[in-house]
């Protein structure tokens, strides 16, 4: 019988917020990650502040890609290293914020890295989004496309943890977004 691994939650904020500033979307995950089991491993890491190049579409042309470098080198090992994915994105314009639209899109590099095997191993992830917004039927899109996204890879989806957002501490306010925090990651905290 093989042991399951050690859970390690992989955090990617994508607001595009000024740093040193925390949006709502953010400030819950961290109540979400807060109530994980002591000593769960979380990496944590904002898109908006790496350098993320386009992706560019060869996949009808050369077919493949090029091992990544520097920042998204970086991205790739902390999602093979990762067992559960924890999109924290913010709703912009009904969908998910461009720094996470151009990490999603590498994914379709990641595919075609000759040896990688990613489509493989990610089917061996839990992922789950946290995202806030002023209304929970204009997040609906971007929760449909999230796991629609894990249903491509065959990863299990953990659901989406949605929260009242609007002016910064907005979220702060909204009792039943904390309560559900609470016991959101946690409930997947074994693999």
């Amino acid at each position: 019988m093989t042991t399951p691994p050690t859970p390690h939650y992989l955090l990617l904020t994508t607001s595009t917020r000024a740093p040193g500033h925390i949006g709502n979307t953010e400030w819950l995950a961290r109540q979400a990650a807060a109530a994980l089991p002591a000593g769960t491993r979380q990496t944590w890491h904002h898109l908006a502040r790496m350098d993320l190049p386009p992706f560019v579409d060869q996949r009808h042309t050369t077919g493949t890609y090029a091992p990544p470098e520097g920042d998204m080198k970086t991205l790739l090992d902390a999602t093979l290293a990762a067992t559960h994915i924890v999109f924290v994105a913010p709703v912009y314009w009904y969908s998910i914020p461009s720094p996470l639209k151009t990490y999603l899109d590498h994914w379709s590099a990641w595919m075609r890295v000759p040896g990688l095997d990613f489509k493989d191993a990610m089917g061996h992830k839990t992922l789950s989004l946290i995202t806030t917004s002023g209304d929970r039927t204009k997040a609906q899109p971007m929760i449909d496309s999230v796991a629609l996204c894990a249903q491509f890879l065959s990863m299990a989806w953990g659901g989406a943890l949605w929260g009242k957002g609007g002016p910064p501490g907005a979220v702060e306010a909204d009792a039943q977004a904390l309560t559900q925090a609470r016991g959101f990651l946690r409930a997947h905290a074994a693999p």
